[in-house]
């Protein structure tokens, strides 16, 4: 077979790209709707995919574990604070950004903010091993926070050098500060989420729990102001 005959049976990247998205889509929703119907515990790999009508394979090569098929924000979830201190404006402060990008995620009910359907968080919270996975993955997203502020703040690989004294003691310095002040801005952002999850069980609509929860967060980041509020200024 001639190199023009075989690209002409290979479908552009492009195309490509679009078919993956496309049946990664189709298995989301056909696993949502099985989650919601007979909760997450009870439901198989082999369900989901007889209602996508594909290979069980098919569904644990996009999804190697069920979790993810539930929690499929969780990439951008992980990622949401490292980009917003790595995007930050000349002149703003981690904090100052990090407040921005929680009223604009509550302004339009992000699902990385923990905005969902009430019936959603029901299977959530339902759910032993989603719960523990939404954990996990809250020590991923300030890990990964810790890291960019380490990054922006000028902290190096000498954070581990063996001496006290110099460059290894001010880069140790500047890890601690960082990985403080994640855990700080990790935590606020924490409770934010389980608030907006709470909320939503109890059956609030979304103008209440957007109001709630801006107005928390506003209290919450005041109070971190005085120690961090020129914090990893770009």
């Amino acid at each position: 077979m001639s190199i023009d005959a075989t690209a002409a049976q290979t479908p552009p990247a492009g195309l490509r790209e679009t078919k993956k998205q496309e049946t990664r889509q189709l298995l989301s929703d056909a696993a949502t709707r099985l989650f919601l119907d007979q909760g997450f515990e009870r439901t198989t790999i082999a369900e989901i995919a007889a209602a996508a009508r594909v290979a069980k394979k098919t569904v644990t090569n996009y999804f190697p574990r069920k979790e993810d098929l539930a929690l499929d924000h969780q990439d951008a979830f992980v990622g949401s604070l490292a980009r917003t201190v790595a995007d930050r404006a000349p002149g703003e402060s981690a904090l100052t950004a990090l407040r921005r990008a929680f009223a604009e995620a509550a302004d339009t009910t992000d699902p990385v903010a923990g905005f969902a359907p009430r019936d959603f968080a029901r299977m959530i919270a339902d759910s032993p091993t989603l719960t523990a996975r939404l954990r996990d993955l809250h020590d991923l997203r300030e890990a990964a926070l810790a890291e960019a502020l380490a990054k922006t703040t000028g902290v190096g690989a000498g954070a581990d050098a063996g001496a006290d004294t110099g460059a290894g003691a001010d880069a140790r310095r500047g890890d601690l500060a960082a990985r403080t002040a994640a855990a700080l801005f990790g935590a606020v952002h924490r409770m934010l989420f389980e608030r907006v999850q709470r909320l939503t069980l109890d059956g609030r609509d979304a103008a209440e729990i957007r109001a709630d929860v801006t107005a928390a967060a506003e209290h919450a980041f005041a109070l971190l102001e005085p120690s961090l509020g020129d914090y990893a200024t770009a």
